[in-house]
């Protein structure tokens, strides 16, 4: 069961369809279904089964994925939520690089939570990035959280936003010279998903 937080935006759909085509392409043995905790349907309640692994197609472990997706699915297995993964930061880097990014500081844009262990998942998800392209990353964030990224002026911006939507929207108008587009439906999430569902299911979540 992919589990995401949902949007009005039906792009946002698209992705996480797609993410979950990926998965079945991988492991066609497994019954792969999609729910959502917002904007559904499908809504998390209506398509969860009890005993099923619940995997958070979420980039944070925040409020989402430690009060909203247990009160809306009981009875299951949960899994760890997809970021942070240095297979995502590959990806991030994949997406800076497709719109033009050759170098430099980058400001890593993220939704943002008032939990702080997301704010914290976002500072790791930071470090992996700058791993990866061996160059500096400050977060910054688009709703909770310091610095916000209407107050800092970044030459480069990795989106770390799933799909397009109203949080992708905002840092895409942040003005950067270099503005990297949201993961999508890249294959390393595919393959997260399914690390996630054989960590639950040897209880390693």
């Amino acid at each position: 069961m992919l589990v995401a937080h949902g949007s009005t935006d039906p792009r946002f759909d698209a992705v996480v369809q797609a993410i979950a085509a990926d998965v079945r392409t991988l492991q066609p043995d497994l019954d792969v279904r999609v729910g959502y905790l917002e904007h559904g349907p499908p809504h998390v309640a209506d398509v969860v089964e009890p005993g099923a692994v619940v995997v958070p197609v979420l980039l944070t472990s925040g409020y989402h994925v430690r009060v909203d997706l247990p009160a809306q699915a009981a009875d299951v297995r949960p899994a760890r939520a997809l970021g942070p993964d240095p297979r995502i930061a590959t990806a991030l880097a994949d997406r800076l690089r497709e719109a033009g990014y050759d170098g430099g500081p980058v400001t890593l844009a993220a939704a943002g939570s008032a939990d702080p262990r997301a704010l914290d998942d976002v500072a790791e998800a930071a470090a992996q990035l700058a791993e990866e392209i061996g160059a500096p990353v400050t977060p910054a964030y688009v709703s909770a959280g310091e610095p916000r990224l209407d107050d800092v002026t970044p030459a480069s911006v990795a989106t770390y936003v799933l799909a397009p939507g109203l949080f992708a929207d905002k840092v895409a108008a942040c003005g950067a010279a270099v503005i990297a587009a949201p993961l999508g439906a890249h294959p390393a999430l595919a393959e997260i998903v399914l690390d996630r569902y054989e960590q639950s299911r040897a209880g390693r979540a």
